[in-house]
Order: structure tokens, then C-alpha cells, then sequence
């Protein structure tokens, strides 16, 4: 009998625990391949974005050095470089007497210039060789003012030189350097322009000395022929030469 209660009892208990649901246990489960293809996935994402960053790191860079080659030359010495020019011009112009006019030229030739005639009276003879004597004189004179000029644009060029030439190499582009360079060409142009206005002096000087030395030949070959022409004695005759 106490076999059987126990047993009894033993079965109520299993009823009493078959009435009541067992609580639900959670499980990790853990799949090496789909964390491996994750990691793969998150790594390819990865390099692809650092791709992206360097990309966009030339792209700025190369931006940049655009704007490197596009920026001007904050440095110009052109206003320096036109008042040179400017101040040899105005002492060309300034040429006294017989300039640099074609016209001129032509007229002082056909007359103070021209072959003396029997025609011309002995005033005008003395007279055409002291204007001669004149535009030798002012000749030499302008072209040393213009030399003077030359000389005084020296100091100008040798500052314009050393500033172009650290300003092209401190050129952060190519636009930089080319304007750089383009000044200095600039430069050279308005120093052949100052040699050849002393060149274009200097020889006018030498061309009126030229003419004068035939102009004076000429005339004494002409007076030479009066002096032993019979009949016509010399006859003295105050005459001022020069002034």
C-alpha cells in the first residue's frame, strides 16, 4: 500500500508539471561563413571608400595647382618701363634744328646743304655755312642728352631686372613665370630702344659732320673760282661767323 501511494503520488506530481509549459531557452548560433563573407563585404566597402577619399584628395590637388597656374604676376613693372621709353622719346623730339623729318631734311639740303653756284652772293655762302656750322653744333648737344637720358634710365633697368627676376623664381604657377618672363622681354625691348636712340643720335651728329665737311668743300672750290676769276678782284668784308 505504500508502494502504490508513492507511485500515486508520483503520477499527480508528473500531471501537475505536464500542465504547466517549460520556459523557452535562447540559442546563439554561429555561422563562420556568413561572418566571413560579412568581413569580406565591410573590407571591400572599406577600400572602396578610401579610394573615393583619394580620388577626391587629387581631384582638390589638382584644383589647386590650377588655380596656382592661373594666378597672375602680382608684380608688374610696365609704368616703370613706359616712362622710360617715354623720357628718350621726349629728348628725340627735343632735337634742335634739323630733326629726325624726312622733310626737313629734304629742305635743309636744297639749301644751306646744296652746291654752291656762281649765283649766290658771298653773304649767302657764309651765311649757309654758319647754319651748317649750327646744326653740327646742336647735333652733338642732343645727342648728348639723349646719352644723358640712356645713362639715367641704367638705375631703372637694374631695379626692374632684380625684382622680375625674384619674381620668376618665386612664380607659383605657369602664368606667373610666363608674365615674369614676358617683362623681362619687355625689359630687353626697352633697353634696345634706349640703344637705338643713342645709335640714331650718334649718327645724326656724324651725318651732319659728313655734309658739313662736303658742304664746306664745295663752297671753297666755288670761292677758290671767284678768288682767280680775272677780273674780279677780292674785296675784303666784315662777316660774323659765328654767334
Amino acid at each position: 500500500m505504500s508502494r502504490f501511494s508513492s507511485w500515486l503520488a508520483a503520477g499527480a506530481i508528473m500531471v501537475m508539471l505536464g500542465g504547466q509549459e517549460p520556459a523557452q531557452a535562447q540559442w546563439i548560433v554561429f555561422d563562420p561563413n556568413n561572418y566571413v563573407q560579412n568581413v569580406l563585404t565591410a573590407a571591400r566597402t572599406l577600400q572602396q571608400i578610401n579610394n573615393q577619399i583619394t580620388s577626391l584628395q587629387n581631384e582638390a590637388q589638382m584644383l589647386i595647382n590650377q588655380a596656382k597656374n592661373l594666378a597672375s604676376l602680382p608684380y608688374s613693372s610696365l609704368q616703370q618701363l613706359q616712362s622710360s621709353i617715354q623720357r628718350t622719346q621726349q629728348l628725340l623730339a627735343q632735337a634742335q634744328r634739323i630733326a629726325y623729318d624726312v622733310q626737313q631734311i629734304d629742305r635743309a639740303f636744297s639749301t644751306s646743304y646744296a652746291p654752291a653756284t656762281g649765283n649766290q652772293s658771298s653773304q649767302m655762302l657764309v651765311t649757309n655755312a654758319q647754319s651748317r656750322w649750327q646744326n653740327a653744333y646742336t647735333a652733338t648737344q642732343d645727342a648728348l642728352r639723349v646719352q644723358a637720358g640712356i645713362v639715367g634710365n641704367l638705375d631703372t633697368n637694374r631695379i626692374q631686372t632684380s625684382a622680375l627676376v625674384t619674381a620668376s623664381q618665386g612664380a607659383t604657377g605657369a602664368l606667373q613665370a610666363t608674365q615674369a618672363g614676358n617683362q623681362l622681354l619687355a625689359l630687353n625691348g626697352q633697353q634696345l630702344a634706349d640703344l637705338t636712340a643713342a645709335l640714331a643720335s650718334q649718327g645724326r651728329v656724324q651725318s651732319l659732320e659728313t655734309a658739313q665737311r662736303a658742304a664746306a668743300q664745295d663752297q671753297g672750290r666755288e670761292q677758290l673760282r671767284r678768288f682767280l676769276t680775272p677780273g674780279q678782284g677780292y674785296q675784303s668784308s666784315n662777316v660774323q661767323m659765328f654767334h
